[in-house]
């Protein structure tokens, strides 16, 4: 089948960037929101914390249920009521006059959104199986630009443009994503005749699939390891010997050496994975994420740390892409789209308890302490999943391995 695999993934590009860009757009200036404009002038960090953590878990919770709608109807349809249905959070969010009703707005967000995990299984259900790799590499520095850009536009708009303003730039930016699913992105291999599943009789089927269930797995621990860092990363610039003044501006831009690393390495390691096998490129990534880790309890100054990071970032590069290429190998194309889906669910799942666990163990232990377990938490995954590799059966193996070829 001569599928416009090529279109499909310039256009979807666009549109995981433009998500990703609005959602990043609110984090510099929301606590400054909930404090200057909500009038909100104690636990500013418990409700900081909470609007974040509601938003991941109610996302994580409906995530199973957009995804049995998507097997059904289609991952189009879900990528235009995303992308419509967050514009109108983000223009509810300019209009709220008190905390409460931005967590109510806030939870609505995490309800209503799926507009990535649908781009990706649309992408990789409609792409040809020797060109995947290099698609869902190429997809996955669309997000990783998108929390580059973001952060540095929401944080100068903010500043002299206003934060209800910004909520509107991020509702209209959200709004291009849906357009531009609507236009440019064409879904040819589905089956438009399948009756819909339900969730928990799709819950029963992925734990009955052992490699998806571990791909998931660690996609949770993964993704609660990048954000184990965020609570403490600006504290440890100040270590480091950053001013007060500087320090937000020095932890963006160690921030944005990681998403710069992914843009410049992922559509390699796509394509490296389809010439040595995904397992291999996941397993490479995460044994340099944990020895990048580890690596920056030598470094005491900003500028070597930076470029650390920086490194790190080409490695870990190869996770994302290798887990969402397993993913693909892992499932039928009918059940891709709750496949992506129950992704989501455990990625934002890592969203959520990586800060929490960052932040308790960053009150009960020194800052590299946490790098230094982190950094042990990836190079155990690798090793299990290379345990668990060798404890297949020859034949399954092979076949395994050939699949991936």
């Amino acid at each position: 089948m001569d599928l416009p695999w090529k279109k499909n993934l310039y256009v979807l590009w666009g549109g995981v960037f433009c998500t990703s860009t609005a959602y990043s757009m609110v984090i510099p200036f929301l606590t400054l929101f909930i404090n200057k404009d909500l009038g909100v002038t104690s636990n500013v960090s418990f409700w900081s914390g909470l609007l974040f953590g509601m938003t991941f878990l109610a996302s994580a919770l409906i995530a199973p249920f957009w995804g049995s709608l998507a097997d059904k109807y289609g991952r189009k349809p879900m990528l235009l009521r995303s992308g419509f249905s967050l514009c109108a959070v983000y223009i509810l969010m300019s209009l709220v006059q008190n905390p409460y009703e931005l967590l109510g707005v806030r939870i609505l967000s995490g309800l209503l959104a799926g507009y990535v995990p649908s781009a990706i299984a649309l992408v990789g259900t409609n792409t040809p199986e020797k060109h995947v790799g290099y698609a869902l590499g190429i997809m996955a520095t669309a997000s990783a630009s998108g929390s580059i850009v973001g952060p540095m536009l929401g944080g100068v708009l903010s500043k002299y443009i206003g934060y209800r303003e910004c909520f509107l730039i991020a509702a209209f930016v959200v709004l291009l994503s849906a357009i531009i699913a609507w236009i440019g992105a064409k879904e040819e291999n589905f089956d438009r005749s399948r009756t819909r599943s339900h969730v928990l009789d799709d819950i029963k089927e992925a734990s009955a699939n052992r490699p998806l269930m571990r791909h998931l797995g660690v996609v949770l621990i993964v993704t609660a390891s990048v954000m184990v860092l965020e609570p403490l990363l600006t504290l440890y610039v100040l270590e480091l010997g950053s001013s007060n003044e500087d320090a937000s501006l020095s932890s963006g831009i160690i921030f944005s050496a990681v998403g710069i690393a992914t843009v410049v390495a992922a559509p390699i390691w796509g394509k490296i994975g389809q010439k040595i096998g995904y397992r291999k490129t996941l397993m490479i990534g995460l044994l340099g994420g944990g020895i990048g880790n580890v690596l920056q309890l030598l470094f005491h100054n900003l500028a070597g740390f930076g470029i650390l990071r920086f490194v790190y970032g080409l490695f870990f590069a190869a996770v994302y892409p290798g887990l969402n290429a397993l993913i693909v190998k892992a499932t039928t194309p009918a059940f891709r789209g709750r496949a992506f889906s129950l992704n989501q669910s455990a990625s934002q799942l890592g969203n959520m308890a990586g800060p929490i666990a960052g932040g308790a163990l960053g009150g009960v232990v020194s800052i590299p302490t946490v790098f230094l377990l982190n950094g042990a938490l990836l190079t155990v995954t690798a090793a299990v999943l290379k345990f668990k590799q060798r404890k297949m059966p020859r034949t399954a193996h092979i076949m395994d391995e050939s699949d991936e070829s």
